[in-house]
């Protein structure tokens, strides 16, 4: 494969980076971002759970106290678009009576019809302690968080995930307590700054042949 055929998504994902340093004064169109709230809204997850939350958050005093308790990270409040991702801080049977409905309804059928695969996903959860089915939903918002990463940069929008949060304060500031969800990890997006050094600086990755076994 030559530069000349390489499919557009490489080319996209090689110009991606962790971006530092946001152009505040460049905002993702209003079509593109739809298209990217609706990325994270087709991710896929495990028994199709979607357990969890996907918070825009616009309002520039709340972005200022995020960025307080984020090591005062400037992406907070100079990225055009910040998302904080939750996870169910647990997996009740409402949930997944919950889906179950809903799959009923968009695919057809009758919850009789998907009685099999409910006992399925209750039976795996029931084997999970309350911390262990938190600690599993918040490996599927990691999926959704790279769909939405790797959309943005096909869109040619800018990313960086942040963990360095505090996701209690986070909670706290955003009415999470007691809602049943609890931050994850946060994630801005816009368009780089001319000035992110990071943007120039060559992508370390170990060679192809290290990471990738063919058996």
């Amino acid at each position: 494969m030559t530069a000349d055929t390489t499919p557009d998504f490489l080319t996209a994902l090689r110009r991606r980076y962790a971006t530092k340093q946001f152009d505040a004064a460049k905002s993702i169109p209003a079509d593109t971002w739809r298209a990217l709230e609706e990325s994270l809204v087709l991710t896929p997850s495990s028994f199709g759970l979607q357990p969890w939350k996907f918070i825009v958050v616009t309002h520039p005093d709340l972005r200022t106290q995020l960025r307080e308790v984020s090591w005062n990270q400037p992406q907070c409040t100079d990225a055009s678009h910040f998302v904080v991702l939750a996870a169910r801080d647990g997996l009740e049977q409402a949930d997944i009576d919950r889906w179950i409905h809903r799959m009923t309804t968009v695919q057809g059928g009758s919850p009789a019809d998907a009685a099999p695969l409910q006992s399925m996903i209750e039976g795996f959860v029931s084997s999970m302690t309350r911390e262990q089915r938190h600690a599993w939903n918040v490996k599927q918002v990691y999926i959704a968080l790279g769909q939405l990463m790797t959309t943005a940069a096909i869109a040619g929008v800018d990313s960086c995930p942040m963990e360095g949060i505090d996701p209690a304060a986070y909670d706290r500031i955003l009415g999470l307590d007691g809602s049943g969800y609890a931050t994850a990890v946060a994630c801005a997006l816009g368009y780089r700054s001319a000035n992110d050094k990071y943007a120039s600086t060559p992508k370390a990755r170990f060679p192809h042949e290290e990471v990738v076994m063919h058996l």
